[in-house]
């Protein structure tokens, strides 16, 4: 009898003393979306934005969700007095094609999350809203690794009735900033979201619906590695919406 009562004892502390070392379970993964925002240090109405969607990148704050910030610096600003140092006909080129398929003039600050919507990128709520409702859209696997010197990129399980697509490839800095000599802004200290520093196609989309490349990522020695972090877009050829990504820091170590 006195072994069943010490046994019985012993069993709350014994189970207890279990699951304490019983590893949590793993956290469910993130959500990727894709906030571009087309934006100009020659735009008084810019730098509200900037700070907007660098506030939420960095605090990570919707539930389930990775935020992805891609800022993209227009040209046609450059004309007004100030020559934003990151900005490119590209950027510019990029924001014309979402023009057409929202059927909007061009303007800045715009925020287009997920080449699914645009407004203006410094509506903060709305900008918060938007992204946890693009969250629940079906998307593709998207794996991105390094390799070697370079990277592993591998597309996979596309959601069903997937249009023609193709797979970019950015690499963005954050932590920049630039003192404004002339312009709209002039005398203002500006400091961005990430910035993208490079964007180009990695290649369509196999019929199959798969992917895979392992491509080079030469990087400007002007960049701060530290600092830099590598995107992968799966983005419809013709509705431009935006079907997977990943993104994954690039800083030594990483």
């Amino acid at each position: 009898m006195r072994l069943l009562v010490l046994a019985a004892a012993l069993l709350p502390a014994a189970l207890l003393s279990g699951s304490r070392f019983r590893p949590a379970p793993a956290a469910p993964a993130r959500v990727p979306v894709v906030v571009e925002l087309f934006t100009s240090e020659g735009c008084s109405s810019c730098p509200a934005a900037d700070a907007t969607l660098r506030q939420l990148e960095a605090a990570q704050s919707v539930p389930g969700v990775e935020v992805i910030a891609l800022g993209q610096h227009v040209d046609y600003w450059n004309r007004l007095g100030w020559q934003d140092p990151f900005s490119s006909p590209q950027f510019t080129q990029r924001q014309r094609q979402y023009a057409a398929h929202f059927n909007t003039n061009s303007y800045t600050p715009q925020a287009v999350v997920n080449g699914r919507y645009e407004f203006v990128g410094s509506r903060q709520q709305q900008l918060a809203t938007t992204v946890a409702e693009a969250a629940k859209a079906p998307r593709a696997t998207v794996q991105l690794t390094r390799a070697g010197t370079g990277l592993q990129v591998s597309v996979g399980s596309l959601p069903a009735g997937t249009a023609p697509a193709s797979v970019l490839l950015a690499i963005t800095e954050t932590g920049l900033s630039t003192q404004v000599g002339r312009g709209e802004n002039a005398g203002s200290l500006l400091r961005h979201a990430p910035v993208v520093r490079e964007l180009r196609s990695l290649g369509p989309v196999r019929p199959d619906g798969t992917f895979r490349a392992t491509p080079a990522l030469p990087l400007n020695p002007q960049w701060q590695p530290a600092h830099l972090r590598a995107v992968v877009l799966v983005q419809e050829n013709d509705s431009r919406r935006i079907i997977g990504a990943a993104s994954l820091p690039l800083q030594p170590g990483s």
